[in-house]
């Protein structure tokens, strides 16, 4: 029976960060030596043994699998479509909503390095979407973070002005569907992690 196990002496962030942490399981995974052949293959990226959270979700390689799959596709296939930096603000933005401290951490890093707009994303963690909403001085920004908090609240708050805001920024079809995508990956990801484990603060 695996049981759970929790750790009153971690070191949890107290905000939102740039920063990068760890991450701790409740349940304890398997051993990186103990993956069977199926589970190394579910990870897709040979590395990813090393994390403890893609060594839980192991447990279920197929679905990790495919999990993995998905993830590589909206993030990484960048040839058409949304720049990657503003698919990683759209994972940056619902992962604040959420709160998911770990996965927001992550694609904030990710979204200030691809954008170059470290200091946006920071008051963006700081402050939350409203900061990058509110002023009005970047409409395409805007309306990609309206329609992020949109739809992680909850799929049928996306509405068609949202769409309209997103196509008058000049975003297409296959841009506003990255849009979609980072989003309602990281909505379910949040939650996935959040159920798991939680975030460590880890020395520099």
């Amino acid at each position: 029976m695996t049981i759970a196990v929790l750790r009153p002496e971690l070191d949890r962030p107290r905000s939102f960060t740039q920063d990068t942490l760890g991450w701790v399981p409740w349940l304890e995974p398997p051993a990186e030596a103990e993956l069977t052949d199926a589970q190394r293959a579910g990870l897709v990226q040979a590395s990813r043994a090393a994390s403890p959270y893609f060594r839980l979700l192991a447990e279920d390689p197929t679905v990790l699998e495919a999990r993995t799959r998905a993830d590589f596709d909206i993030f990484h296939s960048t040839r058409d479509g949304l720049p990657r930096g503003e698919r990683e603000l759209a994972a940056a933005v619902t992962s604040r909503v959420n709160g998911c401290v770990f996965c927001a951490s992550v694609h904030a890093r990710f979204a200030s390095h691809h954008s170059g707009r470290e200091a946006d994303i920071q008051r963006l963690l700081a402050e939350g979407p409203d900061a990058l909403t509110d002023d009005g001085s970047d409409p395409r920004w805007s309306a990609i973070t309206d329609a992020a908090v949109a739809l992680t609240v909850t799929p049928v708050e996306l509405r068609p002005e949202h769409l309209a805001a997103l196509r008058s920024s000049g975003l297409d079809g296959l841009a506003i569907l990255d849009v979609i995508g980072a989003t309602a990956f990281f909505a379910w990801a949040n939650r996935l992690m959040l159920s798991l484990g939680e975030p460590e603060v880890i020395g520099t």
